[in-house]
């Protein structure tokens, strides 16, 4: 009589736990054949890639454990018509048990915790050779500074990197929280004003990949983006020649501000027009805000000024109200001159 007692109480034990195998290799199968995220497009996305994949098998079992158990207590001691008066029989807990599933669960994070720090450490080492590019979020574009030649940096509003060049971001923000994301590099930070954040990547890939701000930073969040360029060593070596050309050696040489320097990169403290605004003229090709190359055609100096310093008066169909409203503040009105000169000229060609 005990044995066959021992045997019904042992029999709903082992179908839970075949049933619990079945569908814990089922979802390890699917969690790891599905495609989480967008192409790896570094050597850090690689390794976070595969911390997913470890942390997918250490967590679809532990699930299906917990639901088969629930499920089962569900079915199998559920209160039934006419027991609703009367109490549960007197149960004393199981000190064994309730050892097992209080250390097992730490003994199981602890592990992933030290994998996972241990991982993190090596794709945050710093590389030999490693280039340094600042990036900048502000309301509500992307924009970049390369190292130059002779202390002066090239700055740009599109990100171009070369494959396999070890590149550290200095991230910062000068109004609001942002956060400089590219998911195909997986490594993401937040550009938090007044401080500097950094994170390193080494692109792997050839291409073309988003990059988004992943922080709700006022109402263009959606429209924060940009492109990070992937390319040869020899086209990253031909494109920041060709960034370091006459634009800027002249703004460098002479005294009177450089209209086209000043839309494609700003001043230090005015945003650049070429971070939002497509211009053929200046190279720039972002689509947060109107093409000025089809907007600004056929109108005066006196309107293109005042679409800079009042830029709420007439909004193009289709964008919102995103230009800052402070450019009246931040350029010189040497600088607003050679701006509106440069954009007058632009819009007649």
């Amino acid at each position: 009589m005990g044995k066959e007692r021992g045997r019904q109480e042992r029999t709903p034990v082992l179908w839970m736990f075949i049933h619990g195998a079945i569908a814990s290799a089922i979802g390890i199968a699917a969690g790891i054949a599905i495609e989480w995220f967008p192409e790896q497009g570094s050597t850090q996305a690689r390794t976070v890639d595969t911390v997913w994949d470890v942390l997918i098998v250490a967590s679809v079992p532990i699930f299906v454990a917990v639901m088969i158990i629930v499920l089962f207590s569900v079915r199998n001691f559920r209160m039934r018509p006419g027991e609703e008066n009367l109490d549960g029989p007197p149960i004393h807990g199981n000190t064994k048990l309730e050892i097992y599933w209080t250390a097992g669960p730490a003994i199981i994070l602890v592990a992933l915790c030290s994998y996972s720090y241990v991982e993190l450490r090596n794709i945050e080492e710093s590389q030999p050779n490693e280039m340094r590019i600042n990036v900048t979020g502000q309301q509500f574009a992307w924009s970049f500074e390369y190292p130059g030649v002779g202390g002066k940096p090239v700055k740009s509003t599109e990100l171009v990197l070369a494959k396999d060049k070890p590149v550290r971001f200095i991230v910062r923000s000068p109004d609001v929280l942002h956060d400089f994301w590219v998911p195909a590099f997986r490594m993401k930070i937040d550009a938090v004003p007044g401080i500097d954040t950094s994170y390193r990547i080494t692109p792997a890939r050839l291409g073309e990949y988003p990059v988004v701000c992943a922080e709700l930073c006022g109402l263009g969040h959606s429209v924060m983006r940009n492109t990070a360029r992937v390319v040869t060593a020899a086209q990253f070596d031909a494109w920041v020649a060709k960034q370091r050309g006459p634009a800027q050696a002249s703004a460098a040489a002479g005294d009177k501000p450089d209209g086209k320097v000043l839309f494609a990169e700003g001043n230090g403290t005015a945003q650049a027009c070429g971070s939002c605004h497509t211009l053929a003229d200046a190279g720039t090709s972002s689509t947060t805000g109107p093409d000025l190359g089809k907007v600004l055609a056929g109108q005066d100096a006196a309107a293109i000024r005042e679409s800079i310093v009042k830029p709420s008066a007439k909004l193009t169909a289709g964008f919102d109200d995103l230009m800052p409203k402070d450019y009246d503040g931040t350029l010189s009105a040497e600088e607003l001159n050679a701006l509106v000169e440069y954009l007058t000229k632009a819009a007649a060609k």
